[in-house]
């Protein structure tokens, strides 16, 4: 039987005693013997050299006879250590009151219960601390148990690029990238062969490898490890976006591959591709296109959407300026602006050799656009390769490195895409245009549902197009004889002038009307048929844009006719009335002079202007631009003084410029004999406030939305009157 603890209650006839003192002796007591329910100092005693001596009667005082060192003690009854260990359970901490009330129910002094739930305080807290060390413990033994199994693990581990072993030690760095170089050769060798094979009747040639040929290629495993949170990359820094010198030589590799894969595509063509129905472009064949490539860079991505497509055009632009536009991230944007809402270059791996860009490795950010406030843009970081492929003969990939960066999850992944262009005469070039990503879209709003699902958006056929009509505009805006459609009656400065502004009004005009993540877009509630989404930007010292507050408005509706229709009612001045409550006032606009900047004589620009009557005199100019993809209108009021000092020879860039207009898509729908609807994205720019530190009204706010919805309902009642 266990020795029960005791607490004294008076010590050499003090009983004044702190009680500090007499609990540090309970508490020694308490850790040197296993407590049933706690002994007190009371009326039993127990000499100090001899803890075995008699115990007497039950009074409560000290015999003056016996040395000091003697004391008397009291054992609990098991009632009194019965009604406290129930006490204890309902009330671990007694006050004051509490313990009065116990100590007069069970005949102990205060003191003496005030110790006891001390000792027993001090008790369960020493079993709950055994209790824990010994789960610590065992959790120890598992966890060094797992260590001793994954250092076994690690030590029999063999690099799934290179096959050599992974353990620290046991193989050079030199050693590890020869084995890895090796091992990517002999993978390029053996695809090549497959392409040669396929496309004469020549037989494969035998190589004989000095290890194993390994078939997964870089970042294969990394690449498909996706989360469901998604950063933006407009959101981060640039300096978040570089990349470590480690990952250079892995990047360089991955843009190689790549490269290989767009040449052969690029090149093929059935079973990897299709004919598409209603299309120009071709479609690619999964399947085949699995078993074609199955050492390409990474494996299709789960919940993700792919397009893929190919077109083919000639341009009338020399190779080397394609590619200097290609590999200028500002000309690229600029040329490809339909597209591409905003580009950055991050970092340059490689400059290329010989002063071109043969072997340049650089790396870019993009968002690509399908020109719709309701429609997100697609977010892209990537690597962009450029490599002379012959005479004449040079081709451009991208692919995305985004896999690099665990903090930036985007909804789209370019694998190899890009262009192979081949010099013909005479200044023209033939182009190949492979584009092939991988989207997660499952947001997309429902009225560019079947458009975006049917892959047209952002396809091949529509960058072809792109290419081809900035060729076109740039080669009219240089011609030494710019010629005019009707009336002749300006100089040909003046029209290349006009041409100028024109370009760089209907940029303006794009960079307005998709939700890029770099600006912040406000969905006004007020109106439950069209939304209009809006956004504001200060101009300071823009001699292109007035100065002050701009409110860009934009929405997009749906017409029941097909986009040529829409196209020819929107840009004709004598139906112009019709829908126009901004510009004109409702009053009629007369035609004063249109040049033609495209072999489409609909692809023109044109100056309008009141006609000579009492009226306050307006001038205005439009741009119109069609291609089998897309259609655009265009237009922006003019400074009356401005622009004819511009048609006299003074400087066009000086002229300001505040963009509205239309933006017509297929609606995806059109099937093999029966033309489908059209998409349109209206967008307008308002001059709210003339100082730049103003702030938005929301009257300001209300007209315009006021100005956008009245346009859209004119167009809309318009078409739904035509198509009763």
């Amino acid at each position: 039987m266990s020795q029960p603890n005791m607490v004294p209650v008076e010590m050499n006839n003090n009983v004044g005693d702190s009680d500090n003192n007499i609990n540090n002796e309970n508490t020694t007591t308490t850790n040197n013997n296993n407590m049933t329910g706690g002994i007190v100092f009371g009326d039993e005693e127990f000499d100090s050299a001899d803890t075995s001596g008699n115990q007497e009667d039950g009074s409560d005082h000290q015999d003056p006879a016996r040395p000091s060192k003697r004391k008397r003690y009291h054992r609990h009854t098991k009632h009194q250590i019965q009604e406290m260990e129930n006490f204890f359970k309902e009330c671990p901490h007694p006050d004051d009151t509490q313990r009065k009330d116990l100590s007069r129910l069970l005949g102990l002094d205060n003191h003496q219960i005030k110790f006891w739930f001390q000792n027993k305080r001090t008790q369960i807290k020493n079993q709950q601390e055994r209790h824990e060390n010994s789960q610590l413990r065992a959790e120890n033994d598992r966890l060094r148990a797992v260590n001793h199994q994954c250092r076994a693990s690690i030590i029999n581990a063999k690099c799934p690029n290179c096959g050599g072993k992974t353990a620290i030690g046991e193989m050079s760095y030199e050693e590890h990238h020869l084995l890895l170089e090796n091992a990517g050769l002999a993978e390029e060798i053996r695809q090549l062969s497959l392409v040669v094979a396929k496309s004469t009747s020549n037989p494969l040639m035998n190589y004989t490898l000095a290890t194993p040929p390994v078939p997964n290629r870089p970042f294969e495993g990394v690449v498909s490890n996706r989360r469901e949170v998604y950063g933006s990359i407009g959101n981060l820094p640039g300096s978040a976006l570089r990349v470590k010198d480690a990952h250079k030589p892995l990047i360089i590799e991955l843009a190689v591959v790549s490269m290989e894969e767009l040449m052969a595509m690029a090149r093929l063509d059935e079973p990897l591709w299709n004919i598409r129905a209603n299309s120009m472009s071709l479609a690619l064949n999964l399947n085949e296109y699995t078993r074609t490539f199955q050492n390409g860079p990474g494996p299709m991505l789960n919940g993700f959407r792919t397009e893929a497509s190919k077109a083919t055009s000639i341009v009338f632009m020399n190779h080397m300026d394609i590619v200097q536009s290609l590999m200028d991230v500002n000309l690229w944007s600029n040329m490809f602006a339909r597209m591409v809402a905003r580009a950055m270059s991050h970092d340059v791996i490689l400059t290329g050799v010989q002063g071109n860009f043969d072997g340049a490795f650089h790396l870019m950010t993009a968002e690509y656009q399908v020109l719709s406030p309701v429609v997100s843009t697609r977010e892209c970081y990537f690597v962009r390769y450029c490599k002379q492929q012959g005479d004449g003969i040079w081709a451009v990939v991208d692919v995305s490195i985004d896999h690099l960066f665990p903090y930036l999850e985007l909804k789209c992944r370019r694998r190899p895409s890009g262009c192979l262009i081949q010099q013909i005469e005479h200044g023209f070039c033939k182009i190949t245009w492979v584009e092939h990503v991988e989207v997660d879209d499952r947001e997309v709003h429902p009225l560019y549902k079947p458009l975006i699902n049917s892959g047209q958006a952002l396809s091949a056929e529509r960058w072809v197009e792109t290419l081809e009509r900035q060729c076109e505009r740039l080669a009219y805006i240089t011609a030494p004889n710019v010629p005019s459609i009707e009336p002749d009656v300006i100089t040909n400065n003046a029209k290349q002038s006009l041409m100028k502004i024109a370009e760089r009004m209907t940029r303006s005009f794009l960079s307005g009307v998709a939700n890029s993540s770099g600006d912040i877009w406000f969905k006004l509630s007020g109106n439950k048929g069209n939304i209009v989404r809006v956004m504001t930007r200060k101009s300071l010292n823009d001699p292109g844009r007035p100065v002050g507050v701009i409110l860009y408005a934009s929405t997009s509706f749906w017409l029941p006719v097909p986009p040529n229709t829409v196209f020819d009612f929107l840009r004709d001045a004598n139906t112009r009335t019709n829908w126009d409550v901004i510009t004109t006032g409702g009053n009629d606009v007369q035609l004063m002079s249109q040049i033609g900047n495209g072999r489409d004589s609909r692809n023109c620009v044109s100056l309008l202007g009141t006609p000579n009557t009492n009226q306050k005199k307006m001038m205005m100019i439009q741009e119109t631009s069609t291609d089998p993809t897309a259609s655009f209108v265009v237009y922006a009021p003019l400074d009356v003084t401005l622009t004819e000092n511009v048609l006299m020879g003074g400087d066009p860039d000086h002229v300001s410029l505040l963009p509205m207009g239309f933006a017509i898509l297929p609606d995806g729908t059109a099937q093999h004999g029966r033309e489908g609807g059209s998409l349109v994205s209206a967008a307008f720019q308002v001059l709210v406030e003339t100082d730049p530190s103003a702030l938005l009204s929301f009257s300001s706010v209300a007209t315009t939305e006021n100005l956008i919805l009245k346009t859209v309902h004119k167009i809309k009642a318009y078409f739904n009157q035509q198509t009763v």
